[in-house]
């Protein structure tokens, strides 16, 4: 059983400008499908870089604080008790801000456990994850500049043998 007031927050290796704290109280309840984690958001910080899912669609509660929120429609400020969805795909695109000077919690819940693409349009990358109810999984990072052709470095296998039709 978790607590939400009696909880444990994980500190990220992130660079400045993205330090946010974060409790995945979906991990410690051992769920499958479903995500949760409780985020602290120190003044000047971004919980993570601007993205969007193609797998998970995703649900923010503002406990404490004013955080800014970026989506394809720009920035607005969002206020204590707002919650915002984001669907799957480019229309779900965000970033949560605190461009404030007092620190922000939110609670951040997804539907979770299938392999997801995400995309991060701000450095022009795609992700491609599988995520285990225990953590883990494949979790890579690629260039979208880095993109190949589908039938790039396929050869026909050797046990076809010589004289197969052209």
């Amino acid at each position: 059983m978790t607590n939400i007031n009696d909880i444990e927050y994980e500190d990220r290796d992130a660079p400045p400008g993205f330090r946010a704290r974060r409790a995945r109280i979906g991990y410690e309840l051992g769920s499958e499908l479903v995500g949760a984690s409780l985020w602290l958001l120190p003044p000047g910080e971004a919980a993570y870089p601007y993205h969007f899912h193609y797998s998970d669609e995703e649900i923010l509660i503002v406990l404490d604080g004013q955080p800014s929120l970026r989506t394809p429609d720009g920035v607005r400020q969002l206020e204590e008790g707002e919650a915002v969805r984001f669907p799957t795909g480019e229309e779900g695109a965000h970033q949560i801000l605190n461009p404030t000077d007092q620190e922000v919690r939110f609670l951040a819940v997804s539907s979770h456990g299938r392999p997801d693409i995400v995309v991060y349009p701000d450095a022009d990358k795609i992700s491609a994850s599988e995520r285990r109810p225990g953590g883990g999984g494949l979790w890579s990072f690629f260039r979208r500049s880095d993109e190949v052709g589908y039938w790039d470095g396929v050869e026909p296998p050797p046990e076809l043998g010589p004289g197969r039709p052209e």
